[in-house]
């Protein structure tokens, strides 16, 4: 018996509006003895909106996983309960290597979201999305007095930024991924969606093969991978179908969750 769905929100339980559809807004409100997990790439801050529509807003003994995994926190006053974050040389490397290739660059910290170097396009993209504060210089004073959770690099040429991963060479210093058909994301090594499920297994005492993922694109591929049961939306990438067990009919605008059930559960 299942007793856990973890899944992806932008692309997966959110639509093209970024919200979830009336229907598996129903049937999530309506779930018993299933745990409900979204686990996102984004700030768990972000996330409050989302957690409002589905009836787990500052609920206690429910559960989020973001920042790729770094941090996992119980909704009831977003108690951090585990947490994995970078040093300050990984910031002032990455910075580096940011600068030089003139990117938009997201550094996810403990107490905000900065912005360096935003372009139009990606101003556009998050509206309505995420909360940020774009900054015009870059500073290592800026940051030293702050923790560092990831750092995320922004274009619109995927083909460029699978490319610079692979120039880069930094596979085994850092957790990287590819997100969002545009973002190029850097966590701490070890550190996963798929790590974190398994670590919110472990603490709510629950077998990771009575558990559900549900994702779309390569950030969620770790995750998809530890469940004990993964499943693709309809428009996940190909590379991400062909490592799940199941891919639905439904993509991201059409009740994804609401097909899960009835199919599964």
């Amino acid at each position: 018996m299942y007793r856990l769905i973890a899944t992806d929100l932008d692309q997966t339980l959110l639509n093209v509006d970024h919200h979830v559809s009336q229907e598996d807004i129903d049937t999530i409100r309506h779930l018993k003895d299933v745990r409900f997990v979204p686990a996102s790439g984004r700030d768990f801050r972000s996330l409050q909106g989302t957690l409002k529509e589905i009836g787990l807003y500052d609920q206690e003994n429910s559960y989020v996983i973001s920042y790729n995994g770094s941090i996992i926190t119980e909704n009831k006053g977003n108690r951090i309960i585990f947490s994995e974050y970078m040093c300050h040389e990984d910031l002032l490397r990455l910075l580096e290597i940011g600068k030089k290739e003139n990117l938009c660059i997201h550094f996810y910290m403990s107490d905000d979201i900065y912005i360096w170097n935003i372009y139009e396009e990606e101003t556009a993209y998050l509206k309505g999305h995420m909360a940020y504060r774009e900054i015009d210089t870059l500073s290592a004073d800026f940051f030293k007095d702050k923790q560092l959770i990831k750092v995320l690099f922004a274009r619109d040429d995927m083909d460029y930024l699978m490319k610079l991963r692979k120039d880069l060479d930094l596979e085994e210093e850092y957790e990287i991924s590819l997100s969002s058909s545009h973002y190029l994301e850097f966590n701490k090594k070890g550190v996963s969606k798929g790590q974190a499920l398994k670590k919110l297994c472990e603490i709510l005492e629950i077998d990771i093969r009575d558990s559900i993922a549900i994702g779309d694109s390569i950030n969620d591929l770790t995750m998809l991978k530890m469940a004990g049961f993964s499943i693709a939306v309809a428009n996940a990438s190909e590379e991400i179908k062909k490592d799940c067990d199941a891919v639905l009919d439904a993509d991201h605008n059409h009740s994804p969750i609401t097909e899960i059930v009835r199919k599964y559960l």
